[in-house]
């Protein structure tokens, strides 16, 4: 049961400290959808998908309207396209990125995730014509994200697919130009994808779940800095102790809000992932909170330990507040999603190689980063490449949502809107990888993984 101490609290973090529930996302299995005939199978999926996101967005507002927690995106996850339809007879899937779009759209949500290949050994047909059709379809689609998982720490990482991906990221960017490449902020490289994800662009249903699923994902930065604020000076103990305690809080309001939307949809609940996730609001950073902790700027040295510091204690604080944890769980450093982050990039306080090691214990990896769109495809490529090994070496989920906006270069800034935010165009280096991603082939697994 909840306390009226725990209702006292609850009512201040989300007034206050811009608590919220980020997002309900339903995971529906496709599998059964399946068809030679695209056709058929874009019927099928269409019919399945409103069939039960169909009360989605209504049962979200309600619960919001209700308990008094705001639930700010209501979204669904689908089965990995290019295993559902691996038996159409198609050289081309835009027209299933459509339909998704379609049915995103008739159930009132706002993304929906699972245009997605797993490719972390090598491809199938169905892998490749997905990964082709990306381009075109982040270009005619609204509200479809799109992933790929290029490797794993029991598999290595397929360098034939990081070398294909750094194209198709340059192919989005200039097909949607006209939007600032934000095609590109729908598409996700993964090394050791997640299979119950609620946070786009990254999620899709895997195959170990059930037919249809909840999952949500809270978040409260705002309510860690809060807390933060009362112990200012504090030792690095009484911080961590902190940090737990105000975990379990922001968890149990999600543990809340899962559980009823599990019940009015009569639907299972899956899981609560309490990553911390930021919005470009004043107060709501994930920036602040290392602020909070001493840091000067984000990007300072001590930064890396600082997020590994509040990475691990969401977690220890959040396994007490729900049996059943998932997803990415921790803290995501996304730059344009972050005002703090955003400034810090800004002024030169922040770089890509900092938030590439701050990714080795963040809670998923490079995020929301716009490059110069003059950066080349080898380019994009090594920073995956460079991710995808974290992951792997690791045992983590890391991930590149790079940007390169054509037409613009370090010193101007881009704006996606929402809660993607805006960034400042950061700078690459501009060394050359060429000819270490066109060996191709595939890294092998560490010696770790050898674990049987």
């Amino acid at each position: 049961m909840i306390s009226r101490i725990e209702i006292q609290e609850t009512n201040e973090m989300i007034k206050e400290a811009k608590l919220d529930v980020r997002t309900i996302t339903m995971g529906i299995n496709l599998m059964d959808c399946a068809d030679p005939s695209i056709d058929k199978f874009n019927e099928n999926i269409y019919n399945k998908i409103v069939k039960y996101a169909k009360d989605l967005v209504e049962v979200g507002e309600e619960i919001a309207k209700e308990f008094g927690v705001p639930v700010v995106n209501k979204r669904i996850s689908v089965t990995p396209i290019a295993i559902a339809a691996s038996g159409c007879k198609t050289d081309s899937y835009v027209s299933i990125a459509e339909t998704l779009d379609r049915a995103a759209k008739e159930c009132g949500v706002n993304f929906i995730g699972g245009f997605s290949a797993l490719v972390q050994k090598g491809y199938t047909n169905s892998d490749k014509i997905l990964i082709s059709s990306i381009p075109e379809a982040m270009k005619v689609t609204e509200r479809v994200c799109a992933s790929v998982n290029v490797g794993t720490s029991r598999n290595g990482i397929n360098m034939d697919a990081v070398k294909t991906m750094g194209e198709i990221i340059k192919e989005t960017a200039e097909l949607t130009k006209e939007m600032d490449s934000l095609g590109c902020a729908k598409l996700v490289v993964f090394c050791n994808a997640v299979e119950d994800n609620p946070f786009m662009a990254g999620a899709f249903h895997g195959v170990g779940e059930a037919d249809c699923v909840i999952n949500v994902g809270v978040s409260g930065p705002g309510v860690v800095k809060r807390a933060l604020e009362e112990v200012k000076g504090k030792d690095f103990e009484t911080l961590c102790e902190t940090v737990k305690k105000a975990a379990f809080k922001i968890t149990r309001v999600g543990q809340i809000v899962a559980q009823e939307a599990s019940r009015r949809l009569n639907v299972p609940f899956g899981i609560i992932d309490l990553s911390l996730a930021p919005t470009p609001a004043v107060g709501d950073s994930i920036g602040e909170i290392f602020q909070e902790m001493g840091l000067e700027q984000p990007g300072a040295p001590g930064t890396t330990a600082a997020l590994a510091i509040l990475n691990d204690n969401v977690k220890k604080g959040g396994v007490m507040a729900s049996s059943y944890v998932g997803g990415l769980s921790g803290a995501f450093i996304p730059v344009s999603e972050d005002h703090a982050m955003i400034e810090a990039a800004k002024i030169g306080a922040l770089t890509i190689e900092k938030l590439e090691a701050m990714t080795c214990v963040c809670s998923v990896g490079l995020d929301m980063i716009a490059i110069p769109g003059k950066t080349s495809a080898e380019t994009i490529s090594g920073i995956i490449a460079d991710e995808s090994a974290i992951g792997m070496v690791n045992n983590k989920t890391t991930a590149v949502r790079i940007i390169p906006v054509i037409g613009k270069d370090v010193g101007q800034t881009v704006e996606f809107g929402g809660l993607l935010g805006w960034a400042p165009i950061m700078a690459v280096n501009n060394y050359s990888c060429k000819n270490f991603i066109h060996r191709g082939g595939r890294i092998p697994a560490p010696i770790h993984s050898f674990k049987n």
